[in-house]
């Protein structure tokens, strides 16, 4: 678990995108949206949704550093919107 919460706390991305991320999670609805977003059959525990989540946004950080053609901001924040949300869910460590 620390080493998952260490890498939410190093996670560094443009400002833009995370107020963008923000702003839609309102929106966000853990039971019609995770699955989807994660690619997963049945919607997990928070802290294995963060694991799968944290895997396929280092990939789209990585495409949209290196100005990929096939880099989806769209995607990128749906990502980043369910990071956002389900790091909510997490215990709170005292």
């Amino acid at each position: 678990m620390n080493d998952l919460l260490k890498d939410l706390a190093a996670l560094s991305r443009p400002r833009l995108l995370l107020r963008a991320a923000r702003a839609g999670l309102p929106a966000y609805d853990r039971v019609r949206h995770l699955r989807r977003i994660a690619r997963l059959p049945a919607v997990p525990a928070p802290r294995e949704a963060l694991t799968v989540l944290m895997a396929e946004e280092v990939v789209h950080e990585a495409d949209r550093r290196a100005g990929r053609a096939t880099y989806s901001v769209a995607r990128h924040l749906e990502i980043l919107i369910a990071i956002l949300a389900e790091a909510r869910l997490l215990p709170r460590l005292v």
